[in-house]
C-alpha cells in the first residue's frame, strides 16, 4: 500500500476533510471568534492554491503545516468546548496522516501545553499526544520531554479516569521513546560516533552523552530522570514536573527493562545507569524489608524501624526479577546482593506475603535452566563467592519446614482442619466441609499441620499471583497453602531445570528420562554440572523427602517421586555415588513402612551423607513410631498387612508385629521399580538399596518366585507370610510382579558394568538371607520358616535374559547359586538348584553368533556348575541336577559335542550314600546316552562312556543298575566293534591333531586303549561284593574278549593278559581266601538261597570257578597272539600257579573247576559245553571280521601233534610239574592228630576232582612224553595209587559207587587204566629209553592188582568197606576195586604178552612179579571179595605162563627164582586154606573142577614136558604138588556122591 505521502487520494481526502473543519470552525467563530472565521478561510484559500500548484499534495501541506494549523490552535485558545474539540480533531487528523512539520508539532505541543493547564480535553489532549509522539519522529529533544511533562502532570489531576489513562499513556509513550531507539539501532551509523566517556556520564545534565545518537539520547535522558524521579530527586529533562509517585516510576523503570534488554545491553551508557542508578535504588529502597523482624521487638534507635511498603516490595521485586533474567551478564555482583536478599526474604521473621512475593521471583528463575547455571558457575563454583545456587535451594527447603515446624508463623490455621484422609468415605473425614461424592482436596500434612495445595501451575511456566497485583496497596491476604504449593513446584522446577542443565532439552515430553549425558564434555561442563549437584541435592532431598512425606495427595506424591527420580538419575549419571544413594535411599525408605525406616536404611542414608540428618526431617529413634504410623495411615490408605522380613541387623523380637503398607507405599513402590527399570546402569552399588527395599516389599505382599524368576501372589495365606492383601491393591499384585520381572529383563539393556553392579547386589542380597537362615534367630524365625527367595529368583531372571553375554555374567552369578545350592535350608537350596539348572538348559538352548558346539570354552563354562552341583551331598539338588541332565539329554544332546565329558561326569558322579531314586534317576540317563547318543559322542569321549557304565555297575544300592549297567558295557562293546573303521580313524586323528591331548592311546594304539579300558572296568566290576555282578561281570568280559578280542594288537593283548586278566586272578583269590563262611541272614534276608551258595565263600566260589575258566579259555583261544607277546612264559607260569594253587583248594567246587581250566589249556575238554569257541558259535561275527583277525577259532584247537612241537618243551613242562603239584598234594593223606585216626572235618579230595587230575594227564602227556623219565613215572605211579586210594565219604557213596549186581569201574578208575594205557603206548612206540620203563608199568599195574583183593588205606583214615555200608551214618567208604583190579589183571596179560621177551623185562623177573602178586587172589580163591576174581586171575596167570615159561626156559638163569614162587603159587591155588562153600553149586563146582584140571594140564604139557630145562627143584615140587592132589581128589569124592 501507497505511503500516505505518495497516495494522491488520501492527500485529497485529507485536504476536503480540513476544508470542511475550516468551515466548521469559521461558522463556530463568526461571531464570537472573528479572529479564527477569518484565519479559517485564509487557510481554506491557502489549502486550494496547495492543491492546484501541483498533483502531489502532500509536499505542498508539511511546509505549510505550521500556517495550517494556525486556525486550530486559535480555537484552542478560545476554550470553547465544541470549538477545541473541533479543532483537536483537525489537528489529530493533521498528525496522523504525518502532514505535519517539526515546527507545526511545537506549535501542537503550545497549544495541547494550554489547554492543559486550563484543565480541558484532558482525555482528549493524552490521544493528541499519543498520535503526535507515536506516528513519526517529529516530536524530538526538549518537545518530547515537554510532550511527557504534559502526561505526568495530566496523571496527576484527581480525574480517575484521566489517572489511569495518562498511566496508560505514559508507559506507552515511554516504550514509544525506547522503540525509537531500537528503530535507530537497526540503521547504520553513517559517521564514527565519539567514544563513551565516563566522565559525562556521571554529570548527571540535561543533554545526553555526544556518544548516543538522537532518539537513544532522548531515551537515555529519559530514563535517568525516571531514576532521579524514584529516588525522589529533581529531573534533568523532564522541565515542570510537579509530582510523581515511586510505584508509578518503578513500574516505568520494569516495563523498560524488561521490554527493552538489547538497548541496554548493546550501549554502554545504558548499562551505566543500570548499575549506577538503578541497582543502588533498588538495594536503597528494600533497606525496610530488610531491616523488619515480624514478632520481634523493635530495636533500641532513635528512628523507628519502617515497615515494608507492599507496593514498594512488590515492584522491586518485579524490577529485581527482571534484572537477573534479562541483564545477569552484566550484573554479576549486583545480582548475587538481589539474590542473597531474595533468599533472606524467605526468612520466618518476615511477613508471609513478603516471603510469598521472594518465591514468586525464585519460581520465575527456577524456570529458566540458563539463569541457575550462570548462578553455579559465578557463585557457586567461585572458591570464596556466596553459594547462592545452594542458598536458594535450601531456603525454599527451609521455608516448607518452616511451614510444618512453626505453624504459628502462617496463615495456615490448623485448629479447624483436621488431617485429610486420601481415600477414606469423605463423610468420615472429620472437621472438613465435604459431602458424599466430595473429594478430598490435595494436601500435605505433618505432624498434625494440615496445609492445603491450592493451585497448580503447568511444568516449565511461572504464573505469579502476588507480583500482578498492582493495583494493591494494602499487603494482600496469603491463601492458606500458598507458599507452600509456590515452593513445592519451585524446587520441582528446580529439579526440571537441572535435568534440562546436564542431560539436554528433552525433544518431547515423552522422551524418555533416561536420555544418557552429553558425550564429549569438557571438564568445565563436567565441573559445571557435579556443582549443579553439590549445590542442591541435599536441600532437594530434605524438602522433597519432607513433602513426599506429608502428601496426601496421589499427584503430588507423583509430581514428588518423579522429582526424585529424576535427581537420583542424575546423581548416577555423573558418577556421583553419594547423593545418588541418598536419594534411592529416601525412595527406599518411602516404600516401606514407618518401623523399616528406621532398621533397614538408615545406617546407609547415615553413612553416606553425615550432614544430611540436620536437614533431613526423617524419623529419629526417639520419636514414637506408633503415633508415626498412626499419621502415615491417615495419609493413605491402608492396602496390606503383612509380616516383616527378619533382618540380621535387628535385635531379636524386634519385627514381632504385623506392618502396614500403604497406597502411598506401592505407587513408592512402583516409583522405584521405574528407577531401576529406567535407570539401572547408572545405580551402581545402590542396587543394593533398590533390592533390598523391593524384597521387603515383596515379602511384605505375600509375592512368592515361580518357574523362571517371576513373582506370583501366593493362592492361599501361609503361616510364614501371614499377609492381609485388600481388593484395593489385589489387582496391583499382578502388575507389581510385572513390573519387577521387566526390570531385571531390562537388565538386558545394562552395560556391562552396571550388569556386574546388579548381579554383585543381588548376590549380596542372597548372601545376607543365606546368613539369616544360617542363624536361625530365635522368637521371630525357623527352619520351618521360608526363608526369602527374592534375590536367587531375581538372579535366576537376570541370567535368563542376558544369555547373549553369557560370558559377562556367568561365573559370578552361577558361583553365587552353588553356594545357595550348599545352603542347609532346604527350600533355600533347592531354589538355587531350581537356578542353576534353569540357567544351563536355558543357556544350552540359546542361539548365539558362533554355534555352541563349535565353541568349546563357552559350552565348557555353561555346563560347569551343574557339574559342580555333583559335589553338593543333598539328595534333593542332585536330584535336580540329574534331571536337568535328562532334559539336556533329550533337548540338546545333539548338540553338546566337547560337553560330554562334563555330561557323562555328572552322570558318573555318584556313591553309595545316595538313595535308588537318585542312581535311577542318572542310569536313565546313562541309558539314554548309550542308546540313542553313541554314534555322535566324539570318539575321543567314548572311554568316559565306558567309566561311567562301570561305575553304575560298581554302586551297591541297586542291584538291578547294576545288572543292566554290565548288559550297556556290552552293548558299548559291540558299538565299538561294529563302527570299528569309523572310530579307529577318529581318534587316530584326535591324537595325531592333540599329541597331549586325553585321547585314550599311549603305548597302544588308541582305539586298543579305548577296549583296554572297557576290559579293565570289566575286570573291576567281576570283583564286585554281589555275587550277581560278579557273575554277570565276568561272563561279559570274557564274552567280549572272545567276540571282540582279535581286533587287538599283539602289544595291547600284554596289557590284557597283565592288566586284566591276572590282576583279576589275583582280586578273586584275595578276596575269597578272606570271605566269610557263615551264613548271613542279614543280607539274604527271607530269600531262599541253595545251600551251596548260601556263604560269601561259597559264592567267591563261583567266581573263582568263573574267572579261571574264563582265563583259561582265553589262553586256549588266543594261544597264537599270546605267544608271541615277550613274557609270555612267565604268564604261562602264572597262570598254572593260580590253577595250582586252585586246584589244591579245600572247596571242591573251585579245585575241580580248576583242573577243568587245566584241562583246557590242554586243549582236552571232555565236556563240548566247556569248549573255547561256545561263546563264537553263540555269537558269530561277520565272516569277512574272522577272516581279518589274526587267529581263527576254528584253528584253536589243534589236535595233531606237529603242531604241538613248535611249543616250547618247558612250557609244558612246568605244566607236568604243576600237575604233580597238585597230585602229590591232593592226594596226600590228612594227618592223624596225635596218633589217632582224623575226624570227619578233614578235607578229602572228592572223586569228581581226582578223576579231573587224572584225565588231564593224557593231553599233558602228550606234550612232555619226549622228555618223560622213569622218576617222572614213579611220581605218577605215586599220584595214580595214592588218588585210587582216597575213600568217598558216606553220604556221597551211593551217587558214586556202583551197587550190586552192576559193578563197574568208576570214573577215576577209568581215567587211572586210561592214563596206564596211553602211557603203555608210548612205551611201547617209544625208543629204548622209554621201554626201560616196562618194570615200572608192571608194577603199577600188579599194585592196581592187588587192590582188588587188599583193599588199600588212606593214611589214618578209618573206612568201611564197599559192600558193609547199610545207610548214610558210614563217615567214609573205601572204592569197590574188584572191575578194576580185574581190568588191570587183563591190562597185564595184554602187556606182558608184547613185552615178555623184552631184556628189560626179563632182567626186572616181571615174571616173577606177576606171579607173586597173582598168587595172592588165587591163594584166596573162595575168599576173594568176588569170585570173578581168582577166575580171571587163574586163567590169565595161565595165559602169561604159556608167553612166559619158554622165554624161562630158554634165559635159565633170569628166572631162577621165578620157580619156586610159581610152585608156591600152584600149590596155593590148588590147595586154598578155605573149602569150597558149602551153598557152591554144581554148576560152579563142576566149573572150578575144570579150571583145576586146566591147571594141571598146563603142568603137564608146559613143565613137565620140559623137565629137563627146568630146576629140579621146581620139577620135585610139582610133583609133590600132584601127588597130593591125587590124595585130595580121592577124598573129595564125598561131594559127588551127594
Amino acid at each position: 500500500m501507497a505511503s500516505p505521502l505518495k497516495d494522491p487520494q488520501i492527500a485529497k481526502k485529507l485536504v476536503e476533510s480540513l476544508q470542511g473543519d475550516l468551515r466548521s470552525l469559521s461558522a463556530e467563530g463568526k461571531r464570537k471568534y472573528p479572529h479564527v472565521k477569518e484565519a479559517s478561510e485564509q487557510i481554506q484559500l491557502k489549502l486550494r492554491t496547495i492543491c492546484t500548484k501541483s498533483e502531489d499534495v502532500m509536499s505542498g501541506l508539511v511546509p505549510a503545516s505550521a500556517e495550517i494549523i494556525q486556525p486550530f490552535v486559535m480555537g484552542c485558545d478560545t476554550k470553547n468546548p465544541k470549538i477545541v474539540q473541533l479543532c483537536l480533531t483537525s489537528v489529530q487528523k493533521l498528525i496522523s496522516h504525518e502532514a505535519i512539520s517539526v515546527t507545526a508539532a511545537d506549535n501542537i505541543l503550545g497549544m495541547l501545553w494550554n489547554l492543559m493547564e486550563a484543565g480541558l480535553e484532558e482525555l482528549k489532549l493524552l490521544q493528541t499526544a499519543i498520535i503526535l509522539i507515536t506516528t513519526n519522529s517529529v516530536v524530538q529533544h526538549d518537545s518530547l520531554a515537554k510532550a511527557l511533562v504534559l502526561c505526568f502532570r495530566l496523571h496527576f489531576t484527581k480525574d480517575s479516569t484521566t489517572i489511569n489513562t495518562a498511566a496508560a499513556t505514559i508507559k506507552h509513550l515511554v516504550s514509544c521513546v525506547f522503540e525509537r531507539v531500537v528503530t535507530e539501532d537497526k540503521v547504520p551509523l553513517q559517521a564514527s560516533t565519539s567514544e563513551v566517556s565516563l566522565e559525562e556520564l556521571k554529570n548527571h545534565s540535561k543533554t545526553p552523552p555526544h556518544s548516543l545518537r538522537p532518539c537513544a539520547g532522548d531515551a537515555y535522558l529519559l530514563f535517568q530522570d525516571l531514576c532521579q524521579l524514584v529516588n525522589a530527586d529533581q529531573p534533568f529533562w523532564l522541565v515542570g514536573m510537579t509530582e510523581m509517585t515511586r510505584t508509578f516510576g518503578l513500574e516505568l523503570l520494569e516495563a523498560v527493562l524488561t521490554a527493552f534488554p538489547q538497548i541496554f545491553l548493546q550501549h554502554k551508557e545504558f548499562s551505566f545507569q543500570l548499575k549506577e542508578k538503578v541497582c543502588p535504588l533498588v538495594i536503597k529502597l528494600f533497606s525496610p524489608s530488610l531491616k523488619y523482624r515480624q514478632g520481634m521487638p523493635p530495636p533500641p534507635s532513635p528512628t523507628p524501624v519502617e515497615r515494608p511498603f507492599f507496593p514498594i516490595v512488590m515492584r522491586l521485586l518485579r524490577i529485581v526479577c527482571a534484572l537477573i533474567k534479562h541483564y545477569y551478564c552484566i550484573l554479576v555482583t549486583e545480582c548475587e546482593i538481589f539474590l542473597s536478599l531474595l533468599v533472606k526474604f524467605l526468612d520466618s521473621e518476615k511477613p508471609n506475603w513478603q516471603r510469598c512475593l521472594a518465591l514468586e521471583v525464585l519460581h520465575k528463575l527456577s524456570v529458566q535452566p540458563d539463569l541457575l547455571r550462570s548462578f553455579t558457575q559465578s557463585y557457586d563454583m567461585k572458591l570464596h563467592s556466596t553459594k547462592i545456587f545452594r542458598d536458594i535451594v535450601n531456603g525454599v527447603g527451609t521455608y516448607i519446614q518452616s511451614q510444618f515446624m512453626n505453624p504459628s508463623l502462617s496463615t495456615t490455621t490448623t485448629g479447624n482442619k483436621t488431617p485429610d484422609t486420601h481415600g477414606t468415605p469423605p463423610a468420615l473425614v472429620g472437621g472438613l466441609p465435604v459431602g458424599g461424592g466430595v473429594t478430598p482436596q490435595a494436601a500435605f500434612m505433618y505432624r498434625g499441620v494440615w496445609i492445603p495445595i491450592v493451585f497448580t501451575v503447568p511444568a516449565g511456566q511461572a504464573r505469579p499471583t502476588y507480583l500482578e497485583m498492582l493495583d494493591k496497596v494494602d499487603p494482600p491476604t496469603i491463601a492458606d497453602g500458598y507458599g507452600l504449593s509456590l515452593a513445592f513446584y519451585c524446587l520441582l522446577e528446580v529439579v526440571k531445570s537441572v535435568r534440562i542443565l546436564v542431560q539436554g532439552e528433552p525433544v518431547n515430553e515423552n522422551q524418555s528420562q533416561t536420555s544418557s549425558i552429553k558425550k564429549n564434555i569438557s571438564a568445565e561442563e563436567r565441573g559445571l554440572d557435579e556443582e549443579l549437584i553439590n549445590s542442591s541435592w541435599c536441600g532437594l532431598l530434605a524438602a522433597l523427602s519432607l513433602l513426599l512425606d506429608a502428601s496426601t495427595d496421589e499427584s503430588a506424591t507423583e509430581a514428588v517421586l518423579k522429582s526424585m527420580k529424576m535427581f537420583g538419575e542424575l546423581c548416577g549419571e555423573l558418577e556421583m555415588t553419594t547423593p545418588r544413594d541418598a536419594f534411592i535411599t529416601a525412595l527406599c525408605k518411602a516404600s516401606l513402612p514407618p518401623h523399616y525406616t528406621l532398621t533397614i536404611l538408615n545406617s546407609t542414608a547415615a553413612a553416606q551423607n553425615p550432614g544430611l540428618q540436620s536437614k533431613d526431617h526423617s524419623r529419629s529413634s526417639s520419636q514414637d513410631l506408633a503415633s508415626l504410623a498412626t499419621e502415615s495411615v491417615e495419609r493413605s490408605q491402608v492396602v496390606a498387612v503383612g509380616t516383616p522380613l527378619p533382618t540380621a541387623s535387628l535385635p531379636a523380637g524386634a519385627h514381632q508385629g504385623p506392618v502396614m503398607l500403604t497406597a502411598k507405599n506401592i505407587q513408592c513402590m512402583r516409583s522405584l521399580l521405574s528407577v531401576a527399570h529406567c535407570n539401572g546402569g547408572v545405580l551402581g552399588t545402590a542396587w543394593h538399596l533398590v533390592l533390598t527395599t523391593l524384597q521387603h516389599l515383596v515379602w511384605i505382599l505375600g509375592l512368592k518366585p515361580s518357574a523362571g524368576g517371576s513373582l506370583k501372589a501366593s493362592q492361599q495365606i501361609s503361616d510364614s507370610s501371614n499377609a492381609v492383601i485388600t481388593t484395593a491393591v489385589m489387582s496391583d499384585l499382578p502388575v507389581l510382579a510385572s513390573m519387577l520381572s521387566r526390570l531385571f529383563e531390562s537388565s538386558q539393556y545394562l552395560d556391562e558394568v552396571a550388569l556386574h553392579h546388579l548381579i554383585d547386589a543381588l548376590c549380596k542380597l542372597s548372601s545376607e538371607s543365606m546368613e539369616l537362615a544360617y542363624t536361625n534367630r530365635v522368637l521371630y524365625f525357623s527352619w520351618d520358616a521360608e526363608p526369602s527367595l527374592f534375590a536367587v529368583a531375581k538372579l535366576l531372571e537376570t541370567g535368563l535374559v542376558n544369555l547373549h553375554r553369557v560370558e559377562v555374567l556367568w561365573r559370578p552369578v552361577t558361583n553365587h547359586l552353588l553356594e545357595v545350592c550348599q545352603h542347609p535350608h532346604q527350600g533355600m537350596r533347592c531354589w538355587g538348584a531350581e537356578a542353576v539348572t534353569t540357567m544351563v538348559k536355558a543357556a544350552l538352548s540359546h542361539k548365539y553368533d558362533t554355534e555352541l558346539h563349535q565353541n568349546v570354552k563357552l559350552q565348557s563354562m555353561i555346563l560347569g556348575p551343574l557339574q559342580e552341583l555333583s559335589y553338593i551331598p543333598q539328595a534333593d539338588i542332585r536330584q535336580r541336577q540329574l534331571e536337568c541332565v535328562l532334559q539336556v539329554l533329550h533337548n540338546n544332546g545333539d548338540k553338546l559335542v566337547h560337553g560330554w565329558p562334563l555330561i557323562l561326569g555328572v552322570i558318573g558322579a555318584l556313591n553309595n550314600d545316595q538313595g535308588e531314586k537318585l542312581i535311577q534317576t542318572a542310569f536313565q540317563s546313562l541309558q539314554l546316552v548309550v542308546t540313542d547318543y553313541l554314534p555322535i559322542i566324539p570318539c575321543v569321549y567314548l572311554q568316559n562312556c565306558v567309566e561311567v557304565a562301570a561305575k553304575f555297575g560298581l554302586q551297591n544300592r541297586e542291584l538291578n543298575i547294576s545288572l543292566t549297567a554290565i548288559g550297556l558295557l556290552w552293548n558299548i562293546s559291540d558299538f565299538f566293534y561294529q563302527n570299528r573303521q569309523r572310530i579307529e580313524s577318529e581318534l587316530a586323528a584326535a591324537q595325531s591333531r592333540e599329541p597331549g591331548s586325553d585321547v585314550p592311546g599311549g603305548e597302544v594304539p588308541p582305539f586298543d586303549a579305548l577296549w583296554m579300558s572297557l576290559y579293565v572296568k570289566q575286570g573291576e566290576l567281576c570283583v564286585d561284593q554281589r555275587p550277581a555282578v560278579r557273575k554277570s561281570a565276568g561272563q561279559t568280559l570274557f564274552s567280549t574278549i572272545s567276540a571282540h578280542g582279535g581286533l587287538l594288537q599283539t602289544n595291547t593283548w600284554k596289557k590284557v593278559v597283565w592288566q586284566v586278566l591276572f590282576p583279576l586272578l589275583e582280586n578273586v583269590q584275595k578276596l575269597s581266601s578272606t570271605a566269610s563262611n557263615v551264613k548271613d541272614e542279614a543280607a539274604t534276608g527271607n530269600i531262599l538261597i541253595h545251600h551251596s551258595r548260601d556263604t560269601a565263600e561259597k559264592q567267591w566260589a563261583e567266581t573263582c570257578v568263573l574267572s579261571l575258566a574264563g582265563v583259561a579259555r582265553t589262553f586256549n583261544a588266543k594261544r597264537k597272539v599270546l605267544q608271541t607277546i615277550g613274557d609270555f612264559p612267565r604268564a604261562w607260569s602264572l597262570l598254572l600257579e593260580y590253577i595250582e594253587t586252585n586246584a589244591m583248594c579245600n572247596n571242591a567246587e573251585v579245585s575241580l573247576a580248576a583242573l577243568k581250566s587245566f584241562q583246557e589249556i590242554l586243549q582236552m575238554s571232555g565236556d563240548p559245553k566247556d569248549k573255547s569257541d561256545d561263546l563264537l558259535t553263540l555269537m558269530k561275527p561277520p565272516s569277512e571280521v574272522v577272516m581279518s583277525r589274526s587267529e581263527d577259532t576254528s584253528k584253536a584247537l589243534p589236535r595233531s601233534s606237529s603242531e604241538d612241537s613248535d611249543l616250547d618243551l618247558a612250557l609244558w613242562t612246568a605244566a607236568w610239574k604243576v600237575w604233580l603239584n597238585i597230585g602229590t598234594s591232593a592226594t596226600k593223606p590228612p594227618p592223624s592228630p596225635g596218633g589217632k585216626a582224623p575226624d570227619r572235618g578233614v578235607y578229602v579230595p572228592s572223586q569228581a576232582f581226582l578223576t579231573a587230575l587224572i584225565q588231564t594227564f593224557p593231553p599233558l602227556f602228550e606234550h612232555i612224553k619226549t622228555r618223560f623219565v622213569a622218576a617222572d613215572l614213579q611220581k605218577l605211579s605215586s599220584v595214580l595209587k595214592t588218588a585210587l586210594c582216597v575213600p568217598v565219604h558216606g553220604d556221597a557213596s551211593p551217587f558214586i559207587i556202583p551197587s550190586f549186581p552192576d559193578v563197574t569201574t568208576t570214573p577215576l578208575q577209568e581215567a587211572s587204566l586210561a592214563a596206564m594205557e596211553v602211557l603203555i603206548k608210548a612205551v611201547q612206540s617209544g625208543p629204548e629209553s622209554m621201554q626201560s620203563m616196562y618194570p615200572d608199568i608192571f608194577d603199577q599195574l600188579l599194585t592196581f592188582v592187588e587192590f582188588g583183593v587188599r583193599v588199600p588205606k588212606f593214611g589214618q583214615l578209618e573206612a568201611k568197606a564197599f559192600g558193609a555200608v547199610k545207610g548214610p551214618q558210614v563217615d567214609w567208604v573205601t572204592m569197590n576195586f574188584v572191575p578194576f583190579a580185574e581190568k588191570s589183571v587183563e591190562m597185564v596179560v595184554n602187556l606182558y604178552g608184547v613185552s615178555a621177551k623184552h631184556p628189560v623185562v626179563v632182567q626186572a623177573h616181571v615174571l616173577q612179579k606177576i606171579i607173586q602178586t597173582f598168587r595172592l587172589p588165587l591163594s584166596y580163591k573162595y575168599t576173594c571179595p568176588s569170585p570173578s576174581t581168582w577166575v580171571l586171575v587163574i586163567n590169565s596167570l595161565l595165559t602169561v605162563l604159556g608167553v612166559g615159561l619158554p622165554v624161562a626156559r630158554k634165559q635159565g638163569a633170569a628166572f631162577q627164582d621165578m620157580w619156586g614162587e610159581l610152585a608156591r603159587t600152584l600149590e596155593d591155588f590148588l590147595f586154598p586154606k578155605q573149602p569150597s562153600p558149602s551153598t557152591l553149586s554144581m554148576e560152579d563146582f563142576q566149573r572150578d573142577e575144570a579150571i583145576d584140571c586146566k591147571v594141571i594140564q598146563m603142568i603137564r604139557d608146559d613143565i613137565l614136558s620140559y623137565s629137563s630145562t627146568i630146576p629140579a627143584d621146581f620139577v620135585k615140587q610139582i610133583m609133590k604138588l600132584l601127588n597130593r592132589g591125587s590124595i585130595h581128589s580121592t577124598s573129595s569124592d564125598s561131594f559127588i556122591g551127594q
